[in-house]
């Protein structure tokens, strides 16, 4: 595979300018969803905005990563931006001509056409979560890909840690009318700037089947099933995805029952630098020469913090272990995206990664439905006072319903724990592994 160096600083500018749309995009999701809760009081309607995202996302990974792969990689860059803009900009004009009273109203269609507009703008955004990887594979030689890997993961987290600081002060000065004017000049400034920015296309042969323009997901498919263990690594990060959305839907629920709503908040802040730091150190250090492994292991150390932080009703181990738990994930998700570079034609990398989006973020929302109505129903009455569980473990362990969903944590490690381990001892992690040997730059050069 001919693999193109140097392009060093294109790179650096299409991170930066991709980071900035990310952050504009998810301040704009986190600005409607505290706006519409203060306009409406209605914790449902919050909900359904959650949800709407999540299966947005699921639904267009697929035919976002066909976009990627079947236009220019410029094209589907400015595609996104465009797109955003003119939602947004659509949304702005809703937001000026409604009533403000028609946004009280949970039931108001026009509220949710509002809701809409600005939701498909955010997910119109994915394009480029998508194609970035695909621009590391371009850009960067490929002993270094992990390292370019770690730095998109501290763009990822630098975003995320600025993102509710924008949106949270912009709703509280005018609700959503600064943070929709921010968003069309950061987007407008965005398309600007990346016409100026030239992107060393890779030509394609016309009669290379993994060429083939659409979604094709029999094609991709066949990609993914050409190389061994690829679909079981898809599939473990999809019950990894399953298993967190116990996490996504009680860490909330389970830190405000330990501290105040504004200590709640402050941590956050402070536990989303360990994204950034884990992503710089990433950069730094590289992920070394077993990728697979190195994934499956930090997944074993991110099993383990959930399974040890909740024995504890405090919020001192909690803090610690999520720290440790943001720190490691930029090497997880860096090392997924090493192994896919690696193996993955270049042609058909834009629809794998769709696709692995497409599937692993079905999982967590599902998990988030289904575990809290029965962490509320089952386990806060087993470990609440009268309930078994308070019987036979209350006295070492606690009890009440901040100690049913500490048990919900322990039980979801403990599974996650053996899971991996399993995945560690089975023959398509061996498989898999030899794969990513043979494509490794050392590899290569031997």
């Amino acid at each position: 595979m001919t693999v193109i160096t140097g392009h060093v600083r294109t790179f650096y500018q299409l991170l930066v300018n991709t980071g900035l749309v990310s952050v504009i995009n998810f301040s704009v999701w986190f600005a409607v969803t505290f706006w519409t809760y203060l306009q409406t009081k209605s914790v449902f309607a919050t909900g359904v905005i959650s949800g709407i995202f999540l299966v947005l996302t699921a639904l267009t990974g697929i035919w976002f990563g066909s976009l990627v792969d079947g236009h220019r990689k410029k094209t589907a860059l400015q595609g996104s931006a465009v797109a955003s803009l003119g939602l947004y900009a659509a949304a702005l004009g809703v937001y000026l001509a409604v009533p403000a009273e028609a946004f009280h109203d949970p039931a108001d269609a026009r509220l949710w056409v509002f809701v809409l507009l600005l939701m498909s703008g955010v997910i119109a955004g994915n394009i480029r979560t998508i194609a970035l990887p695909t621009l590391v594979t371009l850009l960067i030689d490929e002993d270094r890909r992990d390292r370019a890997n770690g730095l998109v993961g501290t763009v990822s987290g630098t975003s995320f840690l600025v993102t509710s600081v924008i949106s949270g002060v912009l709703v509280a000065f005018d609700g959503m009318f600064s943070i929709l004017v921010l968003a069309l000049v950061v987007l407008g400034l965005s398309i600007v700037h990346m016409s100026f920015v030239t992107i060393p296309e890779r030509e394609v042969a016309h009669d290379d089947p993994a060429a083939t323009p659409g979604v094709d997901l029999r094609g991709t498919m066949r990609i993914i099933g050409g190389v061994p263990g690829l679909p079981a690594l898809i599939l473990f990060s999809t019950f990894n995805n399953f298993l967190g959305g116990v996490f996504m839907a009680l860490a909330d629920a389970y830190g405000l029952s330990l501290v105040s709503v504004q200590a709640w908040g402050l941590l956050w802040g402070v536990l989303s630098t360990g994204f950034i730091v884990g992503g710089l150190l990433v950069a730094r250090t590289g992920l070394g020469s077993r990728p697979v492994r190195l994934l499956l292991l930090i997944n074993v150390v991110l099993w383990m913090i959930i399974l040890i932080f909740p024995l504890w009703a405090s919020i001192v181990p909690m803090a610690i272990g999520m720290y440790l738990y943001m720190l490691l994930m930029p090497y997880a998700e860096a090392a997924e995206q090493t192994i896919l570079q690696r193996v993955v034609p270049y042609e058909r990398q834009g629809r794998v990664f769709g696709l692995a989006q497409s599937v692993e973020q079905a999982a967590s929302p599902l998990t988030a439905f289904l575990i809290s109505p029965i962490t509320q129903f089952v386990f806060i009455p087993f470990m609440s006072d009268g309930g078994a569980g308070a019987d036979a473990i209350g006295s070492w362990f606690g009890t009440g319903p901040n100690r049913g969903m500490a048990l919900v944590f322990v039980l979801t490690g403990i599974i996650g724990v053996i899971a991996t381990a399993l995945a560690l001892a089975s023959r398509p992690y061996r498989s898999l592994s030899g794969r990513v040997a043979e494509e490794s730059p050392a590899a290569v050069s031997a």
